[in-house]
C-alpha cells in the first residue's frame, strides 16, 4: 500500500542521490497519511484545541516548500497562498472541504517546481533567506526540509489516528 506513494531511499548512493530520495520518501509519507480519507476529513481538526489538520499539513508544507526552495533558492518573489498578515495561520486556520483536492494537486505542482529548482544548483550553491544575513547552502536547505516533514509526518500520525484509528510505522 505505501509502495506507490513512497520508496526506501536507496543504502548507497551519492549524497545528491541520497538527500533527494530522503526528502521524497517523507513527503510520500505524508500523502499515505492522507490516503482513504474523504475531503471532510481531511479538514477535521482531530486534536483540540490545535486548528491542525491533515490538509492544514499539506498547505503548510506546500508553503515551506516554496518559501525554502522558490523563495529563498531562487530568489523567486512568489507570494505565500494560503497565509497572510491577517492571516498568519491561514494554511491552517482557513481550510476548506470543497479546496481539498485542488489543495493536494497544488501540493504536487509545488514539489515538481521545487525539485526543477534544485536540480540547477550545486550542493554548495548558497543563498541568503530572506530577512536573514547569513549564507545557507542547498545541502542545508534538504536536510532541513527532511527535519521539518518528518517532524510534520508525526503531528500527521497522530491527527490520521484520531480520525479513523489507522498508524503508521
Amino acid at each position: 500500500m505505501t509502495e506507490e506513494f513512497r520508496v526506501d531511499p536507496p543504502p548507497v548512493a551519492d549524497e545528491r542521490v541520497l538527500l533527494r530520495s530522503f526528502l521524497d520518501y517523507q513527503r510520500g509519507t505524508l500523502l499515505w497519511k492522507l490516503s482513504g480519507l474523504t475531503a471532510e476529513q481531511l479538514v477535521q481538526r482531530a486534536v483540540d484545541p490545535s486548528s491542525m489538520s491533515l490538509i492544514g499539513l499539506v498547505r503548510h508544507l506546500s508553503e515551506v516548500e516554496k518559501y525554502w526552495f522558490h523563495r529563498a533558492l531562487a530568489d523567486h518573489p512568489s507570494a505565500p497562498k494560503y497565509w497572510s498578515n491577517e492571516y498568519p495561520d491561514g494554511d491552517f486556520d482557513l481550510v476548506d472541504p470543497a479546496q481539498a483536492e485542488q489543495d493536494l494537486a497544488d501540493f504536487r505542482a509545488i514539489v515538481k517546481t521545487s525539485d526543477d529548482l534544485a536540480a540547477q544548483y550545486d550542493l554548495d550553491a548558497t543563498f541568503i533567506r530572506p530577512g536573514h544575513d547569513s549564507a545557507y547552502s542547498l545541502r542545508y536547505l534538504y536536510l532541513h526540509l527532511i527535519e521539518e516533514y518528518a517532524r510534520h509526518n508525526g503531528h500527521a500520525d497522530l491527527l490520521r489516528e484520531r480520525l479513523d484509528g489507522a498508524v503508521g510505522e
